[in-house]
């Protein structure tokens, strides 16, 4: 023993063990530091999309969302439950404007405007947050932004009352801007059914995905029909656009009935006088065999070129969320084409189509891309993003767009649109009756489109497309004019002021 009462070497070993222990220890600290970093760096994305991590979603639902406007008020909100999840969204008059909203659920996820504006909405688009280092080093977002829409409340809810829960939808757009005024689809549904996380919730979405009447699909804009007469403005278009008609009242070489290319089978029409009728007097009382005719002399390449100007082909149309493309088919023999030149074989259009198609006349040829969010701002209302200005294009000349709108005045006025009328407005219109089902058996489609513009306005303020799928209507045009125009005009109306 040494005269410190340890070992004799003064404590050497202990010190030793010491340092091996000190060096054991900073191992395990490096180790616990690199899984650390590994856990939350190079796993990091492995356990935010685990299903298991709820943080994500907590926090995705720990603030108030931001609200989509119509005309500047709210129609949609939020509302604490107190939960872990715990702000739900909430809807006024939800069936209303779901075709726009779309749902945002806790459940099911988002669609619509909705899901378009997400990360406004939810407050995560970086461009809400003014000091974004200050954002991170806190992680706490800021609040939810604001989507505002282009709609006219008066002209939703025209449309809405319009349809009075029939099968059908209604697009109206502004000409000269291609902001979209009213987009609805009924039947309808809320949306606030499918916003929280419980039972009623699953019970919900079950019953809304089997209901043959198909609620939550958005007519408007994702479902396509064959448009029927309403496509003849297309072909006379066309036809106008080619020099293949120069003068819309000389006669035209279009016997009644008229026997498609190459088949035995004859095509006839609902009104009489066809055979032979002018330009005018076919698009006044809708005649088949002129426009079959029409479409063949036209040819197979002007026709498919003029339906694409007008939108017809289109896959890549957003408003922002995605609309279904309207077809004209480039493919057809001259029999093929004569029935799709009166909408009729694979031709098919989503209202909001046939409502550009409107659109494009009333401006004087000239189509602007539709939309429907005006802009998004913060919470405080300072604008984010505005919506600049959209494409256009020139779908057929000038020239051609007068003439056809003189047509479509003259539905209107004496023809089978009658119902359209609006006092102190011009308006232009076109009916349609769209067959379908096996042996044409189904009970037609009726469909409506037309512009409208005040008397002491200069150029049209709306272009409308309406169709209603179960129309009590016979299979003359006449039933466009009776189900389908009465609900254009309400909603021209509204716009108008009138």
């Amino acid at each position: 023993m040494s005269e410190y009462g340890g070992f004799p070497d003064g404590g050497r070993p202990m010190a030793r063990y010491i340092r091996h222990a000190c060096a054991f220890c900073a191992l395990l600290l490096a180790a616990l530091l690199v899984n650390a970093a590994r856990v939350q760096v190079v796993q990091s994305r492995l356990y935010d999309t685990n299903p298991a991590n709820r943080r994500a979603t907590i926090a995705r639902y720990a603030q108030p969302r931001g609200n989509i406007l119509v005309g500047d008020e709210p129609v949609t909100g939020s509302t604490d439950t107190g939960e872990p999840l715990r702000f739900e969204r909430t809807y006024r008059d939800g069936p209303l404007y779901a075709p726009v909203t779309g749902f945002a659920s806790q459940t099911y996820g988002t669609t619509f405007l909705e899901h378009a504006g997400d990360g406004v909405l939810a407050g995560t688009d970086p461009m809400l947050a003014p000091l974004p280092l200050w954002n991170d080093m806190t992680r706490r977002p800021p609040p939810g932004g604001n989507v505002v829409t282009t709609l006219n409340p008066g002209a939703q809810q025209a449309a809405y009352r319009g349809l009075a829960g029939r099968k059908g939808a209604v697009a109206a757009i502004e000409p000269a801007t291609g902001r979209i005024l009213a987009l609805v689809s009924s039947p309808s549904y809320d949306p606030g059914q499918l916003s929280g996380n419980g039972e009623a919730v699953a019970s919900a979405w079950e019953r809304l995905n089997h209901d043959p009447e198909k609620p939550m699909l958005n007519r408007a804009v994702r479902q396509t029909y064959p448009p029927g007469s309403t496509f003849k403005v297309v072909t006379a278009a066309a036809a106008l656009d080619a020099g293949v008609v120069t003068d819309l009242d000389a006669l035209t070489d279009s016997p009644d009935p008229y026997r498609l290319p190459g088949t035995t089978t004859r095509l006839t029409n609902e009104a009489d006088g066809c055979g032979d009728a002018s330009l005018r007097s076919a698009f006044e009382w809708s005649c088949n065999t002129v426009f079959a005719k029409l479409g063949v002399d036209v040819g197979v390449q002007n026709m498919v070129a003029m339906a694409q100007a007008f939108g017809f082909n289109d896959t890549g149309v957003r408003i922002p969320f995605s609309v279904s493309p309207s077809t004209f088919d480039p493919h057809v023999d001259r029999a093929q084409l004569a029935l799709s030149s009166i909408g009729q074989y694979n031709t098919r259009a989503t209202p909001l189509q046939m409502a550009m198609v409107a659109a494009a006349v009333a401006d004087g040829g000239q189509l602007r891309s539709p939309y429907l969010v005006e802009r998004t701002t913060r919470r405080t209302g300072e604008t984010v993003a505005a919506s600049g200005p959209h494409p256009m294009r020139q779908v057929m000349s000038p020239a051609t767009a007068v003439r056809l709108k003189e047509l479509m005045a003259n539905v209107v006025q004496e023809g089978t649109g009658t119902q359209a009328a609006i006092p102190g407005a011009l308006v232009g219109g076109k009916t349609g009756t769209a067959q379908h089902g096996v042996g044409n058996s189904g009970v037609p489609y009726a469909w409506f489109v037309s512009w409208a513009q005040a008397d002491d306005v200069l150029e049209p303020q709306v272009a409308v497309a309406v169709v209603v799928e179960d129309a009590s209507a016979n299979r003359g045009e006449i039933s466009g004019g009776g189900d389908a125009a009465p609900i254009a005009r309400d909603v021209m109306r509204a716009v108008l002021n009138r």
